[in-house]
């Protein structure tokens, strides 16, 4: 029988009612796995939108295998930013009006306190993507782009780890770098890929840092996906042989194929497992 999975709608977010028999105590034994993010959270495919195929449903599964009584809360919005995420307007079907993924996240945690075991969160991507286009990058978008996760990260952190109290296992995941696809499209393009590293590479220790100082542990995903890898290389049909990185971004994302950044479903299992690799 396959895992079960209990994508909690914001009413339940907000609030768990429990029946109890008049004069009986009991413990509710459940526990919840809260993955907070963006489109990765979420799991979003090209084509199809918003599925069940996204990493936090992939290390659920190897979770909820061991740990029958782990629920899934599903609170990640695609396209989020930073920004909307604290302060909302990006998943206004998701979220109550006037509301945000951070302040449902928060209170879920909240009504929850001692029952959420697990909480995951990736954001800060959908800040910096714009600054990459037209074959190059753009320094000042990139700049006030990383000033803005740095601050806006530190008060989801800060909301977050005020919310939850010791939650045993907080995990953030680093970001592959989509943009070394560009290394297709000939010599400005390979120019790009090598400077969109350094871009992610910024990136990756800004968010890191903010994450390690608020207790989370750090998914390496850009490891994983081999993201500063030049040096080696692999063959992925129909490219041929390529650098190591760019042959990952090929082979577990859409960008080489339709120039979209997300995951493949290889690719989410593969996140899923740098994530599986920090839970202990």
């Amino acid at each position: 029988m396959p895992a079960r999975r209990v994508l909690l709608s914001v009413a339940l977010a907000l609030a768990t009612v429990v029946g109890l028999a008049p004069g009986i105590a009991t413990a509710d034994p459940t526990h919840y796995y809260v993955a907070l993010g963006d489109s990765l959270s979420r799991g979003y495919m090209p084509g199809v939108g918003d599925t069940d195929q996204g990493y936090a449903d992939d290390l659920y599964a190897t979770l909820h295998a061991s740990d029958p009584t782990l629920q899934l809360v599903k609170l990640g919005c695609s396209g989020e930013t930073t920004g909307t995420m604290i302060n909302g307007g990006k998943c206004t079907d998701r979220y109550p009006v006037g509301t945000s993924q951070l302040a449902v996240a928060e209170q879920f945690l909240r009504d929850h306190a001692g029952q959420v075991t697990h909480l995951t969160l990736d954001i800060g991507a959908n800040d910096v993507d714009n600054c990459a286009s037209g074959g190059s990058i753009d320094p000042v978008c990139v700049t006030q782009g990383l000033l803005t996760i740095a601050a806006n990260l530190n008060t989801i952190l800060t909301g977050l780890q005020a919310a939850a109290g010791p939650v045993p296992l907080k995990i953030g995941m680093n970001y592959y770098d989509p943009f070394l696809a560009s290394w297709l499209t000939g010599t400005q393009g390979k120019a790009v890929a090598l400077a969109s590293v350094a871009l992610l590479e910024v990136l990756n220790v800004t968010e890191q840092t903010l994450y390690v100082l608020h207790g989370f542990k750090i998914a390496d995903v850009a490891l994983a996906f081999h993201s500063a890898d030049f040096l080696t290389q692999r063959t992925v049909a129909p490219y041929g042989t390529l650098p190591t990185d760019v042959a990952f971004i090929c082979q577990y994302t859409f960008m080489c194929s339709q120039a979209n950044i997300h995951a493949t479903a290889a690719g989410y299992q593969l996140i899923a497992d740098a994530f599986r690799k920090r839970v202990s």
